[in-house]
Formats: C-alpha cells, structure tokens, sequence
C-alpha cells in the first residue's frame, strides 16, 4: 500500500492556511521530552492500536517520527484500518527542526 509523502514546508503551509487536519506523532515520551510540535497529538506507535478511538478516520492525518520509518509504518497501519486520508512526514521531526524550527534540539 503506497502512502503519500508531504514536507514539513507543506505541512506547516496547511496549518497556515487553517486546513483541519491531525499532526500525529508517534514517538516515545522520551523522545517528545527532546523536542515537540507542540500542536502535534501525540500517540507513542505500540500504542495506536489501542487508542485509535482517538482518531477520527475522516480527518487528514500526518504521521511523524524521528525519520520517518516508524511513521511510515503506523501510517500503513491506519490506511489499511479505513483512514483514507493519511501521510506521512518525510523525514521526521528531524527535517521539522532543519526546515521549520532550528531552535529544536537535535537527537
């Protein structure tokens, strides 16, 4: 199953338009301590099965990570449970913080 793939600069673009959609972000609470879009839902990936009550399946959906590996995954795992409108963020929030916000905190 293929999954779109979408910038930083497009990601932060819609949310300056006001385009209603989800940031989901799927990295350990560890990871969140480091560095964070404080915008962003946040739902450790082992436990989006349990908690995809929180998830609207009609709402767009982002998902981000590190990198974008562990994103990738969680965003093929929601389009094959019916959310038809899912992406995932190229490169992580590590791209986030080099394109969007350098006062990140790299890790």
């Amino acid at each position: 199953m293929s999954i779109p793939e979408t910038t930083p600069s497009e990601v932060h673009a819609r949310r300056s338009r006001g385009e209603p959609f989800v940031l989901l972000d799927v990295r350990e609470p560890w990871e969140l301590e480091l560095c964070a879009v404080d915008w962003a839902k946040a739902i450790p990936m082992n436990d989006v099965p349990d908690r995809l009550a929180e998830l609207d399946p009609g709402t767009p959906l982002v998902v981000m990570c590190h990198h974008g590996g562990r994103s990738l995954r969680v965003a093929q795992f929601l389009a094959q449970r019916g959310y038809r409108q899912v992406a995932n963020l190229t490169g992580g929030i590590d791209a986030w913080r080099e394109q969007i916000d350098p006062s990140m905190r790299p890790y």
